[in-house]
């Protein structure tokens, strides 16, 4: 192990991320290293003024009622390249993202991933300088927080004579 990767975090080719800014937390992410820039499905994307734009993010593919609204500031709008090889003008946003332990401000493009399977895509520039990908693992820096589940409280029903 040379000395450059002594102090980076071993992560999984797919992980759970945060993003503590918008009040996310557990969205499944594919870690892809030829990806340069790192891509979020979104829906409803709206520019506004002074460089502004509004947009959903889907939580899930299962349950597309699973939204969260967010509100933030446009980087740019940059040509990138999809993965079919198409060019398409995205817009870019930067935010804070939490992977395991490690916190830090990355650029994600907004995007339509209705159809893949992960609503999130790590890219290169998200990962450089902290983390190394074990590409047989998956989740190494743990599970989706789980919901706690509401107790059930049985219903009683009370008979009174009149």
């Amino acid at each position: 192990m040379t000395r450059k990767s002594q102090n980076k975090e071993i992560i999984g080719w797919s992980e759970h991320v945060d993003f503590p800014d918008w009040g996310i937390v557990g969205l499944e992410a594919k870690v892809d290293t030829g990806a340069r820039t790192s891509a979020l499905h979104v829906e409803g994307l709206k520019k506004l003024k002074n460089d502004m734009v509004v947009f959903d993010v889907i939580l899930c593919n299962k349950k597309n009622l699973s939204r969260v609204p967010v509100k933030a500031k446009v980087v740019k709008w940059g040509r990138v390249r999809s993965s079919t090889g198409e060019y398409m003008v995205r817009c870019f946003v930067r935010t804070r993202i939490r992977i395991g332990h490690i916190e830090k401000e990355i650029d994600v493009t907004l995007v339509s991933r209705q159809k893949m399977v992960f609503r999130m895509l790590i890219g290169r520039k998200a990962l450089e300088d902290d983390f190394l990908i074990d590409v047989t693992k998956r989740a190494v820096l743990g599970e989706k927080p789980k919901k706690k589940k509401r107790k059930r409280i049985p219903t009683v029903r009370l008979e009174t004579e009149i």
